[in-house]
């Protein structure tokens, strides 16, 4: 695969400079000379037409001399960097900021004509071949006595005006070379927050995908990219703990039938080859039986087991009396009872309780709790299940005084195929899958299942369930 994301935005930032540049130097400096252009004639136009108004007009009605308008205009002149002219419409220039005042030397504009400006105020041209370069020319009538006397004609040099549009458009491209070395925090920010844990991520991926499940990474970041790759990191741990669970439940199934079919092997080829006599048949027979039968009932649970993980547990949920459940249940143990003097005390809320729930499977449950209690019960003991009520739920507890759970053991009882030591001492016959099939019926239910143990006393598992509608219509 080849990893070219982080060279496509390196590419994509360099051809945004390269056209930022090209539109700049493009567009800009048409657009910065034009409106320079204008705002320069706008602004010679404003002084032309107070000249016209003032000094000029004065001049033609002798109430200022041509002294105090040619010093005036000589400091207009250099103030505005133009030359200042007032001229006749004959074309003859009266005084001129850029010429010392000579009335003895005239100097005429030839085909001078105001109205070639064609509605415009200002013109750009050599100014009818006065001037060897471009000027920008305003012109401002000089009315006296309602009549026009003539000009204020004020020249600005076209090449000044470049000349400062060149400096602005240098401070332009110096922006954009501040944008263009600025925009490269956004650059660095990618990589370290986008591009670098998305690298990681890609890594893991690759070592996920081809079964290192066990890889770890950090991505020290609180955004998406943080929660994705800690996401991923939690899937990836999932599976390797699922594979882990998987290697064990392969190890656990293939130890727990490989026993009892050794037991049988063995048993049966001794009879063959007469190592076990003839008379000794019925004895090692009931023991090949009774491993057959435990053969039964690991592969009956694992078939449980397999149909509630596949099937989504489907539940078949009805209304049922919890406390005769029960009764029906410990009355199956009764033989077991008697064979080891375990006596079972039920302790119920009510004569009638009725609870909404898969009874089949809660059965199951009770079967099975009550098989582990008498199984891990002294001789001589007893046994309580107690039903009790509270916010609308029916608390079950199957409590022993048997040989109890070591602490260590505790959040592990309900793995599939665990045993305790004492467990696998006391019983070989167990699956170790009880405990399992019950933590599923009891969650597919959306309740709950707690064990409260103490070695040498006893355990007490307690389970809820919902409390059914019907309750109220019986009382």
């Amino acid at each position: 695969m080849r990893k070219t994301l982080y060279l496509k935005f390196i590419l994509a930032y360099f051809i945004f400079g390269f056209f930022g540049f090209i539109v700049v130097a493009t567009f800009v400096p048409n657009m910065t000379f034009e409106h320079l252009k204008r705002e320069k004639a706008e602004d010679l136009y404003s002084e032309a037409t107070l000249i016209a108004g003032t000094y000029a007009s004065g001049l033609y009605t002798n109430e200022t001399s041509l002294d105090t308008v040619k010093s005036h205009l000589d400091a207009l002149g250099v103030y505005l960097s133009a030359n200042i002219w007032i001229i006749n419409p004959s074309g003859r220039i009266v005084l001129d900021s850029s010429s010392p005042l000579d009335v003895e030397r005239v100097s005429i504009i030839e085909d001078f004509d105001p109205t070639d400006t064609a509605g415009s105020y200002y013109t750009v041209s050599t100014f009818y071949d006065y001037y060897e370069e471009e000027m920008l020319s305003v012109y401002a009538p000089i009315t006296a006595e309602y009549k026009v006397r003539g000009y204020v004609v004020i020249n600005y040099s076209m090449g000044e005006l470049q000349r400062s549009c060149n400096s602005l458009l240098t401070i332009s491209y110096i922006t954009l070379c501040i944008l263009f070395l600025l925009s490269l925090i956004i650059l660095i920010f990618f990589t370290e927050m986008v591009y670098v844990p998305l690298k990681k991520i890609t890594y893991a991926t690759e070592q996920y995908a081809t079964g290192n499940m066990h890889y770890e990474f950090q991505v020290e970041s609180e955004d998406e990219m943080g929660y994705l790759a800690a996401c991923l990191s939690y899937l990836a741990g999932e599976i390797a703990r699922s594979e882990d669970d998987q290697k064990k439940f392969v190890a656990n199934v293939s130890h727990d039938f490989r026993s009892p079919l050794t037991s049988i092997k063995g048993y049966l080829e001794a009879m063959l080859d007469g190592t076990i006599p003839p008379e000794m048949y019925e004895k090692y027979l009931g023991i090949v039986l009774n491993e057959t039968e435990r053969l039964t009932k690991l592969t009956n649970s694992l078939l449980t087991l397999n149909n509630l993980n596949t099937k989504g547990m489907l539940l078949e949920r009805t209304d049922f009396d919890i406390n005769r459940t029960i009764r029906n249940v410990a009355a199956a143990f009764e033989g077991t009872c008697k064979a080891k003097k375990i006596a079972i005390e039920l302790i119920f809320t009510g004569d009638i309780l009725y609870v909404n729930a898969d009874m089949e499977k809660i059965q199951q449950v009770l079967y099975n709790l009550l098989d582990n209690a008498i199984k891990f019960s002294h001789h001589d003991s007893v046994i309580k299940i107690e039903t009790s009520e509270k916010k609308n739920k029916v608390f079950v507890s199957v409590k022993d005084t048997g040989v109890g759970i070591p602490k260590d053991d505790l959040k592990m009882i309900f793995d599939r195929f665990y045993k305790s030591d004492a467990s696998r001492g006391k019983d070989k016959k167990g699956t170790g899958l009880g405990l399992s099939i019950t933590k599923e019926i009891i969650q597919s239910h959306e309740e709950h299942i707690n064990v409260i143990s103490t070695p040498g006393v006893g355990s007490e598992f307690i389970f809820s369930l919902a409390l059914s509608d019907q309750n109220d219509e019986e009382e």
